[in-house]
């Protein structure tokens, strides 16, 4: 259920940034706070909408202040894995293997049936082997 209501909105989201540029600055951490009522405000309704905060931030191209939305979400509810799946699949494109490979760790302990984070993992491990494969056989300049 979660990550249907997340793909939905992770929709709905590139809809609003496709529309309105400024999307992600209509959506402020107090205006994300406030539309939680202070009764029905839970971590699980946090934690949604900082995760789907951070999906308007990535796809405005703001890796950085999308990766610091899924951390609030993560803070919010530890055991949301969706989040970390969005966080680990940033640090891999940004070539911060280590940690990329901790968060889909995260989201397999979490949720072993995760298939996209089992991609991610394989295809992350492969990727730091090649690089540590390049950067052992570079030509050293002797003089």
């Amino acid at each position: 259920v979660k990550t249907v209501m997340i793909a939905s909105a992770s929709s709905m989201g590139r809809e609003l940034v496709e529309e309105d540029p400024r999307a992600g600055e209509l959506l402020p951490k107090e205006l994300v706070l406030s539309s939680l009522s202070s009764e029905s405000r839970s971590s699980d309704e946090l934690a949604i909408a900082y995760n789907n905060r951070g999906q308007i931030k990535y796809l405005k191209v703001d890796f950085y202040g999308a990766m610091d939305d899924y951390t609030a979400a993560i803070e919010a509810k530890s055991d949301f894995e969706v989040p970390y799946y969005n966080r680990g699949l940033i640090l891999y494109r940004l070539g911060f293997f280590d940690e990329a490979l901790k968060d889909f760790q995260k989201v397999l302990e979490l949720n072993p049936g995760f298939e996209d984070a089992k991609l991610g993992l394989k295809q992350t491990l492969l990727d730091k082997e090649e690089k540590q494969r390049r950067l052992t056989k570079r030509p050293t300049l002797e003089t």
